[in-house]
């Protein structure tokens, strides 16, 4: 499928760009551990992400008390645990899926615009990408709360589409995530839905994108 016409790419990060779960999983845990729980797995915390900090956090929470029983637990303390731990190590074991960089660089020979719209909490975005070495590439990023709503809403497309000036019709959003697609399906946008990523455990093909996406670099057949 030919998107040589688009010139603006709506990136998701987590799932799509990088792959953050080892560190996620790390925080979640120091976390739970701090209430006496048993941690979770990598595998058991990967459905958990997608809609933003807090529902992580509340899900782990719900995960581990249905395995050993509830107890009290005050959510905004536990969040707060959580958010200190992630500051703490933010992009320790954070990695980018293969094919990123060098497809990053195909894009930005080509002059697209590119930005990332993520429900990832907006102060970890920056630190994970001067990190990963790819904050360059991307002209502008918001998070779960740079905007009053979130992806699946369309708002944060438009906003994005409206501060690069560009055009629905010239924009589209690559994600891994449900959320990606009906944002992008809300706002009338065409989507890529990446088959690698989280997506709590389902198949982003279910959810009707523009197109599916295999492997990252694919996207220099497209572009």
């Amino acid at each position: 499928m030919n998107f040589k016409d688009k010139e603006l790419i709506i990136f998701d990060f987590d799932g799509t760009l990088i792959n953050s779960i080892p560190d996620l999983t790390l925080a979640i845990n120091k976390m739970l551990s701090h209430f006496k729980f048993s941690t979770l797995t990598i595998t058991e915390v990967t459905p958990f992400i997608g809609n933003g900090a807090k529902p992580l956090v509340k899900r782990a929470l719900d995960a581990a008390m249905k395995k050993e029983g509830s107890i009290e637990v005050d959510f905004k303390e536990a969040f707060d645990i959580y958010l200190a731990a992630y500051k703490e190590i933010t992009c320790k074991d954070t990695f980018m899926y293969p094919g990123v960089l060098d497809t990053l660089n195909y894009l930005k020979e080509k002059e697209y615009k590119m930005v990332i719209c993520t429900n990832k909490p907006m102060e970890f975005v920056e630190p994970i990408l001067d990190t990963l070495k790819i904050k360059d590439f991307f002209q502008l990023w918001i998070g779960e709360n740079s905007l009053a709503e979130k992806k699946p809403s369309a708002l944060p497309l438009l906003h994005l589409v409206e501060e690069m000036n560009s055009s629905i019709e010239k924009s589209i959003m690559i994600g891994d995530s449900k959320n990606d697609i009906l944002a992008a399906q809300n706002a009338k946008m065409d989507s890529i839905g990446a088959t690698y990523g989280y997506n709590y455990n389902e198949n982003i093909s279910d959810y009707k994108p523009t197109m599916v996406l295999d492997n990252f670099t694919d996207l220099q057949k497209s572009f």
